[in-house]
């Protein structure tokens, strides 16, 4: 297959992915699935991850625009999912924190999402699971870097 065949597919495939995991993410059954919108989740696992972060570094990490980051963060504050500290390094600033909710949201979304994945999965060796689960993350590595670089 040509390199432009492979791009097209790649292309296509993801694409698709995108698609499909946003209507996954609406019609599965259960409130589980849907208890946190994307951006929510993608912000509450980067300070699962990272710990407390100023909304300067938490849009850096996320690769998005701090306004949008800042209108996300307030919508999740009012909803109790991440608090807002006085920032142990500069006494002048804040961090953003997950709270225990947003965590037990997060927690609550990940098991799901695993649900829904062992059950598409489970045809596939560990083997065949395990070169997927590399390629991906390699795949969302370098887009994250492609995206870091152009700005």
């Amino acid at each position: 297959m040509s390199d432009d065949l492979v791009l097209g597919t790649i292309e296509t495939q993801m694409a698709l992915l995108m698609r499909l995991g946003e209507a996954t993410r609406r019609s599965t059954g259960g409130p589980a699935h849907r208890a946190l919108d994307r951006a929510a989740y993608v912000i509450l696992r980067q300070l699962e991850k990272d710990g407390p972060l100023n909304v300067s570094v938490l849009a850096a990490a996320l690769n998005l625009d701090g306004s949008t980051v800042t209108r996300q963060v307030t919508a999740l504050q009012k909803d109790g999912l991440i608090e807002r500290q006085r920032d142990p390094r500069d006494g002048r600033g804040t961090v953003i924190a997950a709270t225990p909710l947003g965590l037990r949201q997060v927690d609550t979304v990940r098991q799901a999402r695993r649900v829904v994945y062992g059950a598409v999965l489970k045809d596939y060796s560990d083997a065949d699971k395990r070169e997927l689960a590399l390629v991906l993350e390699r795949f969302t590595e370098a887009l994250a870097e492609h995206m870091r670089s152009r700005v």
